[in-house]
């Protein structure tokens, strides 16, 4: 069962739109930073910033992705950028790692971590790949003789190469999510999948300073209770992950910069299993079977996001009537015609409702009369670039092309997809 998208013919009137989706959400990261840093906050509102100093890794990772898609389509001065990503790099690379690792939360004017919670205040794993992902495009992009962009590369190269990949196995096969300077492993998070943490294993494989072992990877990440699957829902039969498939971001953290066309190992074609992933959440919210108001086949995108109650991971198996802008804005390469569907109701009847300074906002539930107040990193960022690699394949082909991620694909035994420079 192959289920590639159908060919999708943009109009002036859709590539219009799609170029205010991706310019507005960028201003996330570029008006709504950290005004010391640049780096990105957690989360803004619809009428102020917040009024601290907390930024986060893997929000600011894909900050740096958007300032590359700003740059390549003449939105942002490429030397402009050049400025904003050396401050970022800076502040994190002087910032207090932990083996390498940096913190999910850190002060942007300092540097100094903020702890997640009391147990989980020093290195993250996932966040620091995620802020890798980006960073590390920002270095394949910006890569010319210019003094100031060898600078940047330089530095972002350190970044990578301080992360002690093999120091957050514990000597296992598995990697751990975080370890503390006051309470070491406390917490003692396998990171098994699946789920959106394909990126930190790959990076870990094709690191040049502290690699992990490739069983780390097969033993650990592929043995997961929720790695395979294989059973039908919405009439799609899924390959990997939980039941339902679990939310959306599974499909987008870790593919911002890792293309899935063509990327397979022995598990599964990421390809297939991202596209099956994306239709089994459109079908599922299409069906409606818990009645929630406003869903349907313009309505559509369960991932984690803000909440009537907090902040949520939803998903068919979590499904409490809110939909995220960001779950479907993100699945254009998977599921085009559904989410121009979708992009086309948020900015039509909805815009009202949704739209604000920094994009759409986070979430909404019409069963409770809700709207979110806020803008997330890690839901923006995705915005901008999934739908570039909709449009161009711009971060596709910069990410895929970098010595180290293809050393890693190897290490662990994918099958690449033909040289990124052939893509189109």
């Amino acid at each position: 069962m192959t289920l590639s998208p159908p060919p999708v013919t943009l109009s002036a009137e859709d590539d219009a739109l799609l170029d205010l989706v991706q310019r507005q959400s960028l201003r996330f990261f570029d008006e709504g930073g950290h005004p010391v840093s640049g780096l990105a906050r957690d989360r803004s509102f619809i009428d102020r910033d917040p009024a601290n100093d907390l930024v986060c890794a893997g929000g600011s990772g894909f900050g740096a992705m958007a300032f590359v898609v700003a740059v390549e389509r003449g939105w942002i001065a490429r030397g402009a950028a050049v400025e904003r990503l050396s401050a970022m790099v800076e502040t994190l690379g002087r910032a207090a790692c932990h083996h390498g690792m940096l913190p999910h939360f850190l002060d942007g004017r300092t540097g100094d971590t903020i702890p997640f919670s009391p147990q989980d205040n020093g290195g993250d794993v996932v966040e620091t790949a995620l802020a890798l992902q980006g960073f590390l495009c920002a270095r394949a992009y910006f890569n010319g003789e210019d003094a100031k962009e060898r600078a940047l590369a330089e530095a972002i190269t350190a970044l990578y190469a301080a992360a002690e990949w093999d120091f957050y196995t514990q000597g296992r096969e598995v990697l751990y999510w975080h370890w503390s300077p006051t309470s070491g492993w406390a917490l003692n998070h396998e990171i098994r999948g699946w789920n959106e943490c394909l990126i930190a294993y790959v990076l870990a494989a094709g690191s040049p300073t502290h690699p992990i072992k490739p069983a780390v990877y097969h033993q650990g990440f592929a043995a997961g209770r929720d790695f395979r699957n294989g059973r039908v829902f919405e009439g799609i039969e899924l390959l990997l992950g939980p039941e339902g498939g679990g939310p959306l971001f599974f499909t987008q953290y870790s593919f911002c910069g890792l293309d899935p066309r063509g990327l397979a190992d022995r598990y599964a074609d990421y390809w297939e299993q991202n596209r099956r992933h994306t239709l089994i959440n459109y079908r599922y919210c299409q069906r409606n079977p818990l009645g929630h108001k406003g869903y349907g086949a313009a309505c559509w995108g369960l991932t984690a996001s803000d909440d009537p109650d907090g902040y949520a991971a939803h998903a068919p198996t979590n499904d409490t009537g809110v939909i995220s802008p960001t779950a479907a804005l993100s699945a254009f390469p998977y599921a085009p015609n559904e989410a121009m569907a979708a992009l086309r109701h948020f900015s039509g009847p909805l815009r009202d409702q949704l739209w604000g300074r920094f994009g759409f906002v986070d979430a909404f539930c019409p069963s409770r009369d809700w709207t979110a107040e806020t803008f997330l990193a890690i839901d923006q960022g995705p915005v901008v670039a999934m739908i570039e690699n909709f449009r161009s394949g711009l971060l596709w082909r910069l990410f895929m092309a970098i010595p180290e991620v293809r050393a890693g694909l190897q290490a662990l035994d994918f099958r690449l997809p033909p040289s990124p420079a052939a893509r189109t």
